[in-house]
């Protein structure tokens, strides 16, 4: 096993960046490349970061805020030849905006702020729809128009932060979404200005001209920590409560929009590019896709994780199926991008038996998470008038993980759906599954007119696999032709 630890002197650091949700990915990607950065020389990557909701991450971190990165190659171990492990000391503090709202924005109004970067996930953005318009009824939006000085959501504390920094004479920071929704950039925007509008007055408009909210893509593969990878890591003698475990891949793509100053990523490894649209397009809706795609034909299958959903021989043709003949032809790629060769890496990297993403754990906050993964293709191939069944069967197979017969046992949570219609009709428990599909279209951006032939394709699929097995509808599939160049079966193009 390899070790790495710091290199350079923490108490000389400018915390510079302000990351709000400091999860597991955090701390694997953007804290690991201003970690390099920091290696380097630099002493103005340092990260100031905020939770949301929980202490449970300064609490793990201890005093000096420092936590280990474990990487792990397919089938390594921790303490293995192959393996990674390195200390990270880019994150200088935590705090916990729900304990002590006045301290978190006290570090977001900081003069030497120049960014502030968020992963709170989807549901994080108070938005009625991914990259949609800000839900004032939401409780924590409410609160935060009644009592704006004490803000509760990511669109409240950033509001505040920007008013205080304005009136203070203060340069406003620029904020960068890591999340993973299209035009992240433009989705925090838009939950921001709309919340502005809602406070008054000019807000709005100095917002929208002084502010800048550029776009990413980031990706890298991190499962939750389990019990057994941190006592592994005290056998080897890393005392670390809350360690990291990766894969060895990462990548951030940002669009080069920092008006008031930012960090020299680009010196380790981060692409900058003017718009970052057609990278976020393609992985989303290839790996993301195909993540979700073999989360629920998983769970439906028997399935515990990702990776052995990867290894079942039907589960992965279907997928390669579904990215051949449906995502691929209808996703732009990226410049210098083969994508059929990156969706053969995804595959490969989701093979991973050393990063065990449960598949309940990606299949959760799919009315979310499909409108933004699944549904463009499904648009897209009705657009040319290419059918695409494994596009509607993932999402046949998501009906049925959240709202079939057997959705106690699979367990998958999702916010969105516990109020309104679909959330009551789930609960009534009998829903056929026609019926359900077509309750639940309009959560996941297909309640419109020109979407009802595609909500009938998922529905038929849905009637399939709501008592069937999912191998054997996979497998009566139509077989269609693979063309040149295809993602074989074992994963290599």
């Amino acid at each position: 096993m390899t070790s790495m630890f710091n290199a350079y002197d923490r108490s000389r650091l400018v915390p510079t960046v302000v990351h709000i949700g400091p999860g597991v990915f955090h701390r694997a990607h953007q804290a690991v490349y201003c970690d390099d950065l920091l290696r380097s020389g630099a002493t103005d990557a340092a990260i100031t970061a905020i939770s949301l909701r929980s202490s449970a991450v300064c609490e793990a971190l201890g005093p000096d805020f420092t936590y280990h990165v474990v990487e792990l190659a397919d089938g390594a171990r921790i303490g293995d030849a192959a393996a990674t492990i390195r200390r990270v000391g880019s994150i200088v503090g935590v705090e916990n905006a729900a304990a002590d709202v006045e301290l978190a924005l006290s570090r977001l109004t900081a003069e030497e702020v120049r960014v502030v970067t968020i992963t709170v996930t989807e549901h994080g953005y108070c938005a009625v729809q991914p990259g949609g318009a800000l839900d004032a009824t939401r409780p924590e939006i409410a609160h935060d128009l009644a009592l704006p000085s004490a803000p509760q959501s990511l669109p409240g504390l950033l509001v505040e932060a920007l008013v205080r920094r304005r009136a203070a004479g203060v340069a406003p920071f620029t904020v960068v979404s890591c999340d993973n929704i299209a035009s992240n950039g433009a989705a925090v925007a838009r939950v921001v200005g709309d919340l502005a509008e809602h406070r008054g007055g000019d807000l709005a408009v100095w917002i929208a001209g002084n502010v800048a909210f550029p776009s990413t893509m980031v990706d890298r593969m991190v499962p939750a920590t389990t019990a057994a990878e941190i006592a592994r890591c005290r056998e080897l003698g890393v005392e670390d409560a809350w360690p990291v475990v990766t894969e060895p891949f990462r990548q951030w793509v940002i669009e080069e929009s920092f008006p008031w100053g930012r960090p020299a990523w680009e010196r380790v490894g981060v692409e900058l590019v003017g718009d970052v649209t057609v990278y976020e397009q393609a992985k989303l809706r290839i790996l993301n896709a195909a993540h979700s795609a073999l989360a629920y034909w998983g769970l439906l299958a028997g399935h515990h994780t990702i990776w052995q959903s990867v290894a079942d021989p039907v589960l992965r043709s279907a997928v390669v199926d579904l990215l051949e003949h449906e995502i691929i032809p209808t996703v732009d790629p990226p410049p210098g991008w083969d994508l059929t060769a990156y969706a053969a890496s995804v595959l490969e990297r989701f093979a991973n038996r050393a990063l065990p993403y449960t598949t309940a754990k990606v299949a959760g906050d799919g009315s979310q998470k499909l409108p933004v993964r699944l549904v463009p293709t499904l648009r897209a191939a009705q657009q040319i008038g290419r059918p695409a069944p494994r596009s509607a069967q993932v999402l046949a197979a998501w009906a049925a993980v959240v709202a079939g017969p057997n959705r106690e046992r699979f367990a998958v949570a999702d916010a969105a759906l516990a109020a309104g219609a679909a959330g009551a009709l789930i609960r009534s428990r009998a829903a056929d599954p026609v019926t359900t599909v077509r309750a639940l279209a309009p959560v996941i951006a297909l309640g419109d007119r020109g979407a009802q032939g595609l909500v009938d394709e998922i529905a038929a699929a849905a009637g399939l696999l709501w008592h069937g097995d999912v191998r054997h509808v996979l497998r009566s599939a139509p077989t269609r032709t693979v063309p040149p160049g295809h993602i074989a079966p074992g994963g290599a193009p």
